[in-house]
């Protein structure tokens, strides 16, 4: 049984936990970092498990650093691939690259890259990835002694186990608290590489878990049978999405470093709205542990995001067919996400932004600000960058001004409710 959010058997909580937001491209980088996240960990052009996602150039990294360097962030790289000889040429001059940009600490899950991290960068700190599978106590501690400075956790362990790993190590414990599960045992997919010839382990993943599949019989070619959940196929494959929100307490008792959240290949509006949601609730708790009460509306704010349905993963147990996702439509989204503040005029009092979704003149929308939010529009007319009024937005990327009575800050987020809410 879970227990209540607000559970007084949470443990006292240590020091408060560093916030670990995704960064699939230097845009979202920023957003993360003005949203509330005290690191964020992305990945460059080569040897991270997030092929698909845009990634930094060398310049982008270092710019990136720079911007959480001036805001007292930290930016971790992931090197997370597991190696093939091929690769070894490359690696430590990449290596090299990564620390030059001043990041704060790579991720690998390659005993081999471990050691090309130690002898080309030895004052790199190492972290080692949940692909690297340590589920015990014993593993924690020897991989704590061969260097690594902190351990990403399997994501198939419940409090208990952290607990106990965490009494036994001095190491630095970091666990997933939000985002996509992956169906296979840390991440260890085949399914990729033998459907779609694409290895989830180099990071180049098809996302087959969530693809729909039907069942047909060997003797009986052409005939399905009836084991889909919907006229379409069945998603027996697909894991729900990881929620902890409702237990900061008892994440925070457990002794844990860094809570990280997932989605490197996911939106500026997921990143804005997950990590806000997440830091008011690590600061409200923080802030007054004795009397803290979790806040329905972080949960509301995160369900505007696009997400599959929730849950606990093995916090505490193990999920059985309750973690899989089984219904018709894979994603829930009550809201669109149509644009992004890029500036404010003062002498007009015209909002600058770039449009990600359609909207137009009468529309109700929502922003939400790095600090505040979220505010109400009724959005009364819209111009192009002359100055000639529009009766919509329709094209993607483009820059628009609207009116608003007082300054907004950059990477505001403006959305609108959805209608069916998918």
């Amino acid at each position: 049984m879970k227990p209540d959010s607000f559970s007084k058997g949470a443990g006292p909580p240590g020091k408060k936990p560093e916030l670990l937001a995704p960064a699939g491209d230097l845009e979202k980088l920023k957003v993360a970092v003005l949203y509330g996240a005290d690191a964020v960990y992305l990945g460059g052009r080569h040897f991270s498990l997030r092929a698909q996602a845009a990634n930094f150039s060398e310049e982008e990294m270092a710019e990136g650093v720079r911007f959480a360097h001036a805001r007292g962030a930290r930016v971790y790289v992931a090197v997370n691939v597991f190696a093939h000889n091929k690769d070894l040429a490359r690696l430590p001059e990449y290596i090299q690259s990564v620390y030059a940009a001043g990041a704060d600490g790579v991720i690998v899950s390659d005993p081999g890259v471990l050691d090309l991290v130690r002898r080309h960068c030895p004052g790199l700190p190492v972290h080692l990835s949940t692909q690297a599978n340590t589920t015990n106590w014993a593993s924690a501690r020897f991989w704590e002694q061969m260097g690594v400075s902190r351990i990403v956790l399997a994501r198939e362990l419940s409090l208990e186990e952290i607990r106990e790993i965490r009494s036994k190590v001095g190491v630095e414990l970091e666990v997933f608290i939000h985002g996509a599960m992956c169906i296979s045992y840390s991440g260890r997919c085949l399914l990729s590489s033998y459907l779609a010839g694409r290895d989830a382990n180099r990071g180049d993943c098809a996302q087959s878990c969530r693809w729909r599949y039907s069942l047909v019989e060997e003797k009986r070619p052409g005939e399905y049978l009836p084991v889909e959940e919907d006229g379409r196929g069945t998603y027996i494959l697909s894991s729900r999405d990881l929620c902890l929100i409702e237990y900061i307490p008892q994440l925070a008792g457990a002794g844990i470093d860094s809570f990280k959240i997932e989605g490197r290949m996911k939106s500026v509006n997921y990143v804005a709205g997950v990590v806000k949601a997440y830091r008011q609730a690590i600061d409200a708790y923080f802030k007054d542990p004795a009397n803290y009460r979790f806040n329905p509306a972080w949960l509301d704010e995160i369900g505007k995001v696009s997400n599959r349905e929730f849950t606990t993963g093995f916090l505490f147990g193990k999920p059985g067919g309750t973690g899989q996702h089984c219904g018709s439509d894979i994603y829930r989204r009550s809201y669109s996400f149509v644009g992004i503040v890029r500036g404010y005029e003062r002498d007009t009092g015209l909002a600058v932004v770039e449009q990600r979704n359609r909207f137009a003149v009468g529309d109700e929308v929502e922003i939400v600000t790095p600090q505040g939010g979220p505010l109400i529009l009724r959005i009364k007319a819209i111009y192009d960058e002359e100055g000639n009024p529009l009766e919509a937005a329709p094209h993607p990327r483009q820059i628009v001004k609207i009116p608003f009575g007082e300054n907004l800050p950059d990477y505001s987020i403006l959305r609108k409710p959805m209608e069916n809410g998918y």
